[in-house]
């Protein structure tokens, strides 16, 4: 449930807490495509808005569990969102004596408290690549991350080789036929004409 309009960090909206979530990929960045066929997405079935803090907290128990029950450079976990909505709080002194100077519901437009990704249904949260081997591992790791947010989400295993668009059987294919050419944790499609073809 999203409320209000995206409301982000701003010349006119200033003082806003940083995000916790700092880092957004963990393991084996560096991997190349073809190390990690496998991948599983944790997908949300909700309109809504996660906290940085929730994002974060998935992503440390995403890294412990994969961590444990296979190696740290055995797979590559991507957070998929992006918190940029800010909320506000409408701050109340609840001291002794703040009764003479509480405001209650006069000038209610709030503070800056923290920072928030919205989400859609069947938007994708977070994503792992692996290796086949290390399935259960990675839907154990999304199943433990699934905890630290609100809602309802699903695990959703991927026909698609890696963080690519092709699914295993087209990715073997264009592979033998020398039409990708890997470009970072993903692939580029080499059609033979302009300045890639030479």
């Amino acid at each position: 449930y999203c409320k209000n309009k995206p409301y982000i960090k701003s010349r006119y909206c200033r003082g806003v807490p940083e995000s916790k979530l700092s880092i957004y990929d963990v393991g084996a960045k560096r991997a190349p495509v073809d190390q990690f066929p496998y991948v599983c997405h944790l997908v949300s079935d909700e309109r809504e808005q996660l906290s940085s803090e929730a994002l974060e907290a998935a992503r440390v128990a995403c890294n412990k569990t994969m961590v444990k029950f296979s190696t740290k450079d055995a797979f590559h976990m991507k957070i998929r969102v992006h918190p940029f909505h800010v909320l506000r709080i409408n701050k109340m002194l609840s001291c002794a004596g703040a009764d003479r100077l509480q405001t209650g519901m006069r000038h209610a437009y709030g503070k800056p408290q923290g920072v928030v990704a919205r989400v859609k249904i069947g938007q994708v949260i977070m994503s792992v690549r692996s290796k086949d081997v290390h399935r259960a591992a990675v839907i154990e790791a999304l199943r433990r991350a699934k905890f630290k947010f609100p809602g309802r989400q699903k695990i959703i295993e991927s026909k698609k080789w890696g963080f690519t668009k092709y699914t295993r059987a087209e990715y073997a294919r264009l592979k033998e036929e020398g039409r990708l050419i890997p470009d970072g944790t993903g692939v580029k499609y080499d059609n033979h004409h302009g300045p890639l073809g030479f």
